[in-house]
């Protein structure tokens, strides 16, 4: 009786109507003279870089497993109140020559795919700089400042380049810096002058160093915690010694005297230095080229300038002037960039080297003094 009412009185209703579906906003295109007024975090500059425990951990994993010496990708993220802050990266293929014209449009595939994978999952896919593995801290490349050259002509705030040692690494210590192109340096890039004329640039002005900062989650800072505390063994009637122990193992590498290091480090010197000896040479020949079709050149104005005073004096009509360019071809000065990369090069080798030099002497002093030698 109960069922029969309720059919009644369903039936009686009038029928649920389907409800309208609303229609997509139409938003109108931002001219471009308004786009820099409305967005204001444009007008705030990069003071920071902010980057995220799972990019930490991706940088080294792919630097880890990498067989290539240096490997790159890029950074993903968002600017806010002046501070990069990056949430996510990926890695880029690596290309065996950089003149490969097909490597380089597959990488420029691979990288619009991921880009618009990541926005299909509504991920970060805002791209804000780019990644680079070096080892002994010379990372000074043409790849590194064409690319950043690129992203900061490019993207909004310029964007910025993370730099991860990967020798740092393997000796327990992340090392993880952040730069960008100075702006005397990228005027000078922009006109392709890098004569001494020109400017005074050093290897040492080429970049600036951006504050750089890691942030982790507190789940994840827990459990690191809970990975380094000691624990008692549930291993029944343990040794004294193992009554307490930790999920990590111990860690030896401060024991080693780090003697193959310092042979690998002074032969990257030593190869920095051959390179930078060798463009030297290269930059020496091209000046004296230059200073030679100079000299040539004077030397035929001061003869034609002689030889029409002695037409005149003569009362003759002296002879046309000619183009000196096209008479002479006097080749541009070289670029001294190579040479300033280099130096970059020796300089960072030179550092590095100090640095692990002072650490293993006195590891070996004091293997010498505990050995009673």
């Amino acid at each position: 009786m109960a069922t029969s009412m309720a059919a009644a009185l369903a039936a009686s209703l009038p029928a649920p109507q389907a409800a309208p579906t609303p229609s997509a906003p139409i938003h109108d295109a931002i001219p471009a003279s308004m786009s820099k007024l409305i967005d204001i975090e444009a007008e705030i500059p990069i003071t920071s870089v902010q980057l995220d425990g799972l990019v930490v951990s991706k940088i080294i994993k792919h630097s880890s497993e990498s067989h290539a010496p240096n490997v790159h990708g890029l950074l993903l993220g968002l600017d806010l109140d002046g501070t990069l802050e990056v949430s996510n990266s990926f890695p880029l293929p690596h290309n065996v020559g950089d003149e490969d014209d097909k490597s380089t449009k597959n990488a420029g595939r691979y990288q619009a795919s991921m880009l618009r994978s990541l926005k299909e999952v509504r991920a970060d896919d805002s791209v804000i700089g780019f990644y680079q593995s070096t080892t002994m801290g010379a990372f000074f490349s043409h790849t590194l400042v064409d690319t950043q050259a690129i992203h900061q002509d490019k993207l909004r705030h310029g964007g910025v380049v993370i730099v991860h040692d990967i020798s740092q690494t393997t000796r327990g210590n992340a090392s993880f810096r952040a730069f960008r192109l100075s702006k005397e340096f990228l005027d000078a890039y922009r006109k392709s002058s890098f004569n001494a004329r020109s400017h005074r640039l050093t290897f040492a002005s080429i970049l600036e160093e951006v504050p750089l900062k890691i942030r982790t989650n507190a789940l994840l800072s827990a459990f690191i915690n809970t990975l380094t505390e000691p624990h008692i063994s549930t291993i029944p009637e343990p040794h004294p010694s193992d009554a307490f122990s930790s999920a990590l193992p111990p860690s030896y590498s401060t024991l080693d005297l780090g003697n193959a290091a310092l042979t690998s480090n002074l032969e990257h010197v030593i190869e920095s230095m051959d390179q930078y000896k060798t463009e030297e040479g290269n930059l020496a020949y091209h000046l004296r080229q230059i200073a030679r079709e100079k000299a040539r050149a004077d030397s035929y104005l001061t003869k034609r300038k002689e030889e029409n005073a002695s037409r005149v004096a003569q009362g003759l009509a002296p002879l046309p002037e000619e183009d000196i360019s096209r008479m002479f071809k006097i080749p541009a000065e070289p670029s001294r960039l190579e040479s300033m990369l280099i130096l970059g090069q020796v300089d960072a080798y030179a550092k590095t080297l100090e640095g692990t030099s002072g650490t293993s002497l006195v590891k070996m002093y004091a293997a010498k003094a505990s050995s009673g030698i």
